[in-house]
This record gives structure tokens, sequence and C-alpha cells, in this order.
């Protein structure tokens, strides 16, 4: 028997106007924002169901459904927070994360440490221990239309022996 555990996680939102675009907790420039209950942030979303996933707590629409009112407009980086402390209650802790972004633009390099750091705080984890990155569709499919941004992430989790 092992003491490490893996999850994956995917989400998706689509492009609406007259909302931020927030990716990792950065609000980031640009002429539209993701549609969602809370505030749409496909990266941390992806990244909490990963960690969901790991410990067999299901999925972030069972732990924060967008029927509850109280999920209206929060940042995603209060729910990770959440998430994990539910880890931390199941005895486990993040080992490493990567998460991928699938957007045709903006170009997000410039904010993918500051993505890693808000994703890291909230785990209490190091920076190191997480990757952030980004790809395009090279103009395929609803993310390369610019219609939505997708994103994947993986997560390794260990049990902590004391």
């Amino acid at each position: 028997m092992t003491n490490l555990r893996i999850g994956h996680g995917y989400d998706v939102h689509r492009l609406v106007e007259g909302r931020p675009l927030i990716l990792g907790g950065v609000t980031i420039p640009h002429t539209m924002g993701l549609d969602g209950h809370s505030d749409a942030d496909v990266l941390v979303h992806a990244v909490m169901d990963a960690c969901a996933g790991a410990i067999g707590a299901g999925d972030i629409g069972g732990l924060f459904p967008d029927t509850d009112a109280s999920y209206l407009n929060i940042s995603s980086l209060l729910l990770l927070e959440r998430v994990a402390a539910l880890l931390k209650d199941k005895g486990y802790g993040v080992v490493n994360i990567d998460v991928t972004l699938i957007a045709q633009r903006p170009k997000v390099s410039p904010y993918r440490h500051e993505m890693a750091n808000n994703i890291a705080q909230c785990l209490g984890i190091a920076v190191e221990q997480v990757n952030v990155k980004a790809t395009t569709e090279e103009r395929l499919g609803f993310t390369g239309q610019d219609l939505g941004m997708a994103a994947h992430a993986v997560v390794l989790i260990e049990k902590i022996i004391v």
C-alpha cells in the first residue's frame, strides 16, 4: 500500500463580455471574462477538482454547488483554501501540482509566477511545487475560437505520517 495518490481536474468556462478575467487568482486585462457562478477561475477550479478527486471527495460542483447563493461571485482562491482544509483533515499534503490553461488569448506568461504563488499560498506549499503553463489550440475548437477557456490539472498528494 502506498501513501501517494493522484488526482486529475478539468474545468471549462465560456467567455463573456462584462466580467473580469481571473486566472489563478490574478485579474488579467482582457476584453472578456469567464462566465460562472463564482469568479469562474477555470485554472483554480481544475486544481480544486484534482485535489478533491485525489482524496475521493467528488468534485467542486458537489462541494460548492452553484445553487448556493453564498458562492455567488466568491473568489476561487477562498474555495481552494477550503479544499486545502479537506486535504489536511484527511491527513494529506500536496507533493506537487501541474496545471495547464487552454486558451487562444490573452498571453498569460507574464502572470504565471503570480498564479503559481497564489495557488501555493492557498495550499500551504512552496511555489516550486506548483507549475502553471498555457497552450493554445491553434484556433481550433471553442478555445481556439475565443469562445471559452479550459484547464487541466494533475496533483500528487501524500499521506502525512506523524
